[in-house]
């Protein structure tokens, strides 16, 4: 599906953007985990997190959907779950596969995970060994490091409880040893270097696990075999979803922005620190907690930008959102520098890659780095025919930065944008009255 996207004007009006896909994977898996009932509200219904349920369903689970946002969860307690009559498909979703093969690591039955084409080249090796260390037994394709990963089964069902430090930050890594701990005798113990997302530690505490932090949340210790209880849980609005919006307002001139109850977990708003250094006009206002995680309502109005350099520690705090913030960086005074992201290269597509190339279409001045890419701005975009390469949060950037370019942009597999904002297009045109129309 192509989407047009012309100038824009302004952007006026209030707005919601779907709920937190992080949070909507976990709920459901430990949801699944937990003995009595789970409802769900505010869950995120696009392709990733349906994966999510599809594969619970098919380890036995009963999942109702209730409306467009609310979902109900039977769990089945942590040894409930049933050996698979097909191989799970984790579609396009990397948090399904490498948090279910924690799951799965403590399960006596045998199961086999894949994915689509993209999926099955992202590295798995860093999951798998940890997990191997544990006492999981799993075999995976190019020397267990690719899916298809079969997970041969533990007759005990009871893994053994690691030390484990690890070595690039990454949420899913952590967060798929946590709930492999659910399975040990004793207490498992997850450190990083850098701090990452902690929604699994904020959930599992919710579902009544014995889990604690420690130095500063970079230190996590979860003791084993503790009943989960069901829960209510709601989840807030996706920062990285409202982030498209959020420098949207910031681009195009004479806007003012609300987008409402969305959640600002410390570890997710680095796109909030990094556009706010660059001069962005950015206030939060009614912030509230739900369940365990804060959330607010964010009020963006239109900003001249400088450039900046993004590195270091808050790189994994923003790093579904470099995308956007290359956009924002041709718009910024000065020369900004994204280093320490060679993560980016490995996600749905090479993210430093295409981003790069298809922005210089509409003349933006990068050079791509390693691990980065240096940008100069500001230049005045112009509309140029672009592809996503079927990855979402390049589409939703591409449409972005076709809101301040000249002419008319047209964002080629626009669809995929329904993997975390089904309805993104939707309110783009709700905000504009330009933008849209296949």
């Amino acid at each position: 599906m192509e989407i047009k996207i012309s100038r824009a004007d302004s952007l006026k009006g209030e707005i919601e953007v779907p709920g937190d896909k992080s949070i909507s994977h976990r709920a459901v898996m430990l949801g699944a985990l937990a003995e009595g009932i789970t409802e769900i509200k505010g869950f995120l219904f696009g392709e990733d997190c349906l994966s999510t349920i599809r594969c619970f369903r098919r380890l036995g689970v009963k999942i109702e959907v209730i409306n467009e946002n609310h979902v109900k969860i039977y769990g089945e307690g942590l040894h409930g779950l049933s050996e698979p009559e097909d191989v799970l498909d984790a579609g396009n979703s990397g948090t399904t596969m490498r948090l279910l093969l924690g799951i799965l690591s403590g399960q006596k039955f045998y199961s086999v995970l894949t994915g689509d084409a993209s999926l099955r080249k992202r590295p798995m090796d860093r999951v798998i060994k940890p997990l191997q260390r544990m006492g999981a037994k799993i075999r995976a394709r190019n020397k267990d490091s690719l899916a298809p990963i079969s997970v041969l089964g533990n007759d005990s069902s009871v893994l053994k409880p690691i030390e484990y430090e690890t070595p690039v930050a990454s949420a899913q890594v952590k967060s798929a040893l946590l709930l492999a701990g659910l399975f040990c005798e004793g207490t498992t113990m997850v450190s990083e270097k850098v701090r990452t997302r902690d929604h699994t530690e904020r959930m599992l505490k919710a579902f009544g696990a014995d889990i604690s932090m420690e130095d500063g949340g970079k230190r996590i210790l979860l003791k084993g075999l503790s009943k989960l209880k069901g829960a209510e849980v709601q989840i807030p609005g996706d920062i990285s979803s409202a982030s498209f919006f959020i420098a949207a307002g910031c681009l195009v001139p004479d806007s003012e922005v609300i987008i409402s109850n969305v959640g600002i977990n410390f570890t997710r708003t680095g796109v909030l620190d990094v556009l706010s250094s660059m001069g962005a006009d950015i206030e939060l206002i009614n912030k509230r907690m739900l369940c365990g995680e804060p959330a607010a309502d964010i009020v963006v109005k239109y900003s001249p930008l400088r450039a900046v350099e993004i590195s270091g520690e808050i790189i994994p705090r923003v790093i579904d959102e470099i995308p956007i913030l290359a956009v924002a960086a041709c718009r910024a005074h000065g020369t900004t520098l994204i280093r320490d992201a060679a993560e980016l290269r490995i996600k749905e597509t090479d993210r430093i890659g295409i981003m790069a190339a298809e922005l210089r279409k509409m003349g933006a001045k990068i050079k791509e780095m390693d691990d980065g890419m240096i940008i100069e701005g500001p230049v005045d975009l112009k509309g140029a025919r672009v592809n996503s390469h079927g990855d979402h949060r390049i589409a939703m950037a591409l449409a972005v930065a076709g809101l301040v370019a000249k002419g008319e942009t047209i964002i080629e597999d626009a669809q995929c944008a329904a993997v975390s904002f089904p309805n993104f297009y939707e309110i783009l045109r709700e905000l504009t009255g330009t933008a849209g129309g296949k």
